[in-house]
């Protein structure tokens, strides 16, 4: 009897974990293209207008932009910040920063926030917004929000009713589909001392969106990333793919590398959660990339609410910078360099499950409502400490309507060090690309492009 009672319970909480969050109804779906952006950000400015209206995003070039060129004009490069925050007045806006950036504030006088006027201009493709439409009556999520079905290629979750769809809603974010660069990603130490953690050659797939049409479908590929690391001397030849499916559970994450020292592909299932990322030197995990990637499941997630915050935005001259000495000040990039913008974002909090391992044991993070791009996050250690924060810099592909947000940079705050990644400008910025075959795309591929 009592093996009996245990198998019923047994059956309950897997029943219960596999159930689908149900979409949104009708009538709520209908807000959409209403009050509503068709991603599901409000269209209204706020109540004193620093937050404009939404008036379909930046798609057209400034002058001096040629067609298919991949250094991509500031078309805000004349404006003058409205406001400087740093250590004199932090306290007053305190509650629109994270609390990463609160802290740079205080630790280093040199660090300041210029804030400049707000430009709402991420623009997605018409085929990308109509699919969305769609998902919001369609769309749920699965096996405890770890997994989505029912979804065509776009925000899943546009109103969202979890933590886990919102970051569905990240994770899945169009970004283009094909993306190529050459870039190079910059450690700075506590002494101030910049030095370079890798040169690579970068190709990204957003393969959910290969087919606007298809159903996403659990084992599907939604993005990978194949990297071919060509200096410094210590790095050069690595190579390392990766593949993210629908539902990890099913599939988990799938990744090869290339060592030139042993002149094999090996599986490296490891590449995932906190292990530390070679393209940083260390100095980041795999899932710090881009602010948050990878796999939902080691975390309970909370949806907290929309909140005004000041963040990176519209940060062309990150982006696009080409003198990266320039950038990588001590303490702190450059924060000439930095733009700033008040922004609505969805706030979500990760909290570590009691049988799951992470070196966080608490994240938040800071979703942009216009692109559902994660801006900015913090990030605290088992003992509760604030440990690291990452931030995406954000700039619209005007050409392609692309909210881009390649490169980031992760701040260890307990270490006073900090690393810039994604950084292409010196090599003629980010290029969308046409696809790779699927030979390109193999495993077998890495060591062609590996060997030194």
């Amino acid at each position: 009897m009592k093996f009996v009672h245990t198998l019923m319970t047994a059956s309950l909480a897997l029943a219960i974990v596999g159930q689908a969050q149900a979409a949104v109804s009708a009538a709520e779906a209908a807000k959409l293209g209403n009050e509503l952006t068709l991603v599901g950000a409000e269209k209204a400015a706020n109540a004193d207008g620093s937050i404009p209206a939404y008036e379909g995003g930046l798609t057209t070039a400034p002058a001096g932009f040629k067609a298919g060129d991949s250094m991509r004009p500031d078309p805000f490069a004349a404006e003058k910040p409205l406001l400087v925050i740093d250590g004199k007045n932090v306290e007053q806006y305190k509650g629109q920063l994270t609390a990463v950036t609160v802290e740079l504030v205080k630790r280093y006088p040199s660090f300041r926030i210029e804030v400049f006027p707000t430009h709402r201009s991420a623009a997605l493709p018409q085929g990308v917004l109509d699919n969305t439409v769609k998902n919001a009556t369609a769309a749920k999520s699965t096996d405890g929000g770890n997994a989505i079905e029912n979804a065509l290629p776009g925000v899943p979750f546009p109103i969202p009713q979890s933590g886990a769809e919102a970051m569905w809603n990240h994770l899945l974010r169009y970004q283009g589909v094909n993306i190529a660069m050459k870039y190079d990603n910059w450690n700075v130490d506590a002494a101030g001392v910049a030095s370079l953690a890798t040169t690579g050659i970068g190709q990204i797939n957003y393969a959910a969106y290969d087919d606007l049409t298809k159903q996403l479908m659990a084992k599907d590929t939604y993005y990978q990333v194949k990297l071919a690391y060509t200096g410094p001397a210590r790095r050069a030849g690595e190579a390392v793919l990766l593949r993210d499916a629908v539902n990890p559970l099913e599939q988990p994450r799938r990744g090869w590398q290339y060592l030139p020292g042993q002149r094999r592909v090996k599986l490296a299932p490891s590449l995932a959660y906190d292990t530390p990322n070679p393209g940083t030197a260390g100095a980041a995990t795999w899932d710090d990339s881009f602010v948050f990637n990878g796999a939902l499941d080691r975390y309970d997630w909370k949806l907290v609410g929309k909140q005004e915050m000041i963040v990176p935005y519209n940060a062309y001259r990150v982006t696009y910078a080409n003198d990266l000495k320039q950038l990588t000040t001590p303490g702190h990039m450059a924060p000439e360099l930095v733009r700033w913008e008040k922004h609505r974002v969805w706030v979500v909090e990760a909290t570590l499950k009691a049988d799951a391992r992470h070196i966080y044991a608490k994240r938040r993070f800071y979703l942009d409502e216009d692109s559902w791009v994660a801006l900015a996050s913090d990030q605290y250690d088992a003992r509760g400490q604030l440990y690291r924060g990452v931030y995406t810099f954000l700039s619209q592909s005007y050409d392609q309507q692309v909210p881009d947000a390649t490169p980031y940079a992760v701040y260890d705050l307990i270490g006073g060090t900090y690393s810039v990644v994604g950084l292409s400008g010196p090599y003629g910025g980010l290029k969308y690309s046409q696809p790779l075959s699927n030979t390109q795309w193999s495993p077998e591929s890495l060591a062609g492009a590996g060997i030194r």
